[in-house]
């Protein structure tokens, strides 16, 4: 009977591998548990060289720790043995359970394959089981968890992925290990598996909470100067809400923006940019887009003002929910929109009297003509229906099946199509007797006596007189009626929903409005004023409107003597 059979001895033997096994979970790094588990064999196997050969990332093998030689350590730590291999080494010589135990009467074909090797010669041996320093016992160790089979495996470790293989050289007694021997090994094989697994598994989870808390200051850090940069901009910032019940309704708002509506944080959470915006611009607002959307228009102050500021949008999005905040860039535009707004005044209005200029009025007058006379199918429904065209005739507009949507007509020629919503702009038709229709009167006026003040006076007291008749005749119209100022002494009074009665009427009290004495420097100085009344209708040009009001206006100043135009 073999000695290590005996009960002692297995006992002993069961102590040492309990403690060296102990020792792999002390390990703290995978590094110190793999030199673990080659000194246990070393310490508590008996064996004086262990090697450990562990697989890495690419399927090749590396030799990870080695114990009991320092010379031999030091020659083949760190050098890799192909796959390939290692699969032959395991598939050769005997199965000893998941143990492979290669002879030295077969080995010697592996002498030259690129596994790292350390053997020292020795004599020949004396008896059947006596350890040959040419001999080879590989104890693979595989992982706890079932894996995929790989091809060209030992077939013990089949449907287990193999961690790498424990290579052991000169047992102390000199001899090839019992059955309790190879069991113990065996043992140790599975018992380091474990070890280096969980090692393996500390490792990744150490470097996953490093990852983790640099990630974590790094957010913080983005977070913080998100943060710095969200409240002390000076320009406003704002967070909405993207989506639910809760759509567009402020989270966050900075300092400046704060101060720009003249409302504190806490009172703007209450409020979404649709309650602050003017009326007038909540169209603009819902026309802007959330991802790079920008618009131009008037934000309401806590006083009841309104400013005018540039929006400008994007979205703050959630990797896995999506899009979650919209953040807004509020910037104060009202200097530059003021200063807009002078010079298109300046580029629409009379220097001199402040009221519309030619090109203004020229510009209202166009808005509201067509090309259409409305005369032409004023009297005939179905005509008034198709403009004109009725079946049978070539209308002007033509299906357009390419257009956005796929709804809508082109019109032939490029003119308005039958959908749109111009009203038509009439005239009476009975001359100076009143028809009961209304339209858009067209008063031209020209001062009488004018020229004679510019040349007794001198052109300072002609301006006074101007600017005086501009206050009179606005004084005298309606709110939503035009007066403009053509040049020199002619103005032209614009107003709609006038009857025949109503134009004769409106002339003679602006003529009133003009006639009392206007005083400049002390002096009293007046002048006249010659009216012609014209009617706006669709199918005239602006300036056929202007020309038959002006003709009209000297058939008026011809017809009344020259004392009552005299002024001065």
């Amino acid at each position: 009977m073999e000695t290590e059979s005996e009960p002692y001895v297995r006992l002993a033997t069961l102590r040492q591998l309990h403690q060296v096994v102990a020792d792999l979970n002390t390990a703290r790094s995978l590094a110190d548990t793999l030199q673990a588990v080659a000194d246990g064999i070393v310490a508590g196997l008996n064996y004086e060289l262990a090697c450990v050969n562990l697989v890495r990332p690419d399927g090749d093998l590396v030799v990870a720790a080695f114990a009991g030689s320092p010379a031999a350590e030091a020659l083949i730590t760190g050098r890799v043995g192909s796959r390939a291999s290692w699969d032959r080494r395991l598939s050769m010589g005997e199965s000893w359970g998941d143990l492979r135990f290669i002879p030295h009467t077969e080995g010697w074909v592996l002498i030259e394959d690129d596994v790292p090797q350390w053997h020292t010669e020795g004599p020949a041996p004396r008896f059947e089981d006596e350890w040959h320093p040419h001999d080879r016992l590989y104890a693979p160790m595989y992982s706890p968890r079932l894996g995929s089979a790989r091809p060209g495996g030992a077939p013990s470790g089949s449907g287990r992925e193999l961690l790498g293989v424990i290579s052991v050289d000169r047992p102390r007694n000199g001899r090839h290990p019992g059955p309790w021997g190879r069991e113990a090994l065996q043992m140790y094989a599975s018992q380091s598996a474990i070890a280096i697994s969980n090692a393996r598994l500390r490792s990744n989870m150490q470097r996953a909470l490093v990852r983790l808390e640099r990630e974590q200051q790094a957010l913080r850090a983005s977070e913080e100067s998100f943060r710095q940069a969200f409240e002390y901009a000076p320009s406003g910032m704002a967070i909405a809400e993207m989506g639910g019940d809760q759509h567009g309704r402020l989270l966050r708002t900075n300092d400046a923006l704060c101060r720009l509506l003249g409302r504190p944080a806490s009172v703007m959470r209450r409020y979404s940019f649709a309650d602050l915006v003017h009326p007038e611009d909540i169209g603009t607002l819902l026309r802007t887009s959330a991802e790079g959307g920008r618009a131009e228009l008037r934000l309401g102050r806590r006083d009841g003002t309104y400013v005018w500021v540039s929006l400008r949008n994007s979205v703050v999005a959630d990797t896995a929910d999506g899009p979650r905040f919209l953040l807004t860039h509020v910037e104060d535009i009202e200097e530059r929109k003021r200063h807009e707004l002078q010079l298109a005044h300046r580029a629409s209005h009379d220097a001199l009297t402040g009221l519309p200029n030619s090109a203004e009025l020229r510009s209202r007058l166009s808005a509201r003509l067509c090309e259409r006379p409305f005369a032409a199918t004023a009297g005939d429904p179905v005509a008034a229906s198709t403009d004109g065209y009725g079946p049978g005739s070539e209308s002007p507009y033509e299906y357009d099946y390419e257009h956005e949507h796929g709804f809508g007509f082109t019109p032939v020629g490029g003119g308005a199509g039958p959908y749109d919503h111009h009203v038509h702009t009439v005239a009476p038709t009975g001359g100076e007797i009143d028809d009961g229709t209304k339209g858009l009167a067209v008063l031209f006026c020209d001062l009488d006596g004018f020229k004679s003040i510019n040349d007794r006076f001198g052109h300072h007291t002609g301006d006074a007189v101007l600017i005086e008749v501009a206050r009179r005749l606005t004084t005298g119209v309606r709110d939503g009626d035009t007066v403009a100022r053509l040049g020199g002494d002619e103005f032209v009074v614009l107003a709609d929903g006038l009857g025949a009665a109503d134009a004769a009427d409106l002339a003679v009290r602006l003529r009133n409005a003009i006639i009392p004495p206007i005083r400049v420097d002390g002096r009293a100085v007046r002048v006249g004023a010659s009216f012609g009344i014209g009617w706006a209708e669709c199918g005239m040009t602006v300036e056929e409107v202007l020309n038959s009001a002006d003709q009209r206006m000297y058939i008026e100043k011809r017809s009344r003597s020259k004392v009552h135009r005299r002024a001065g």
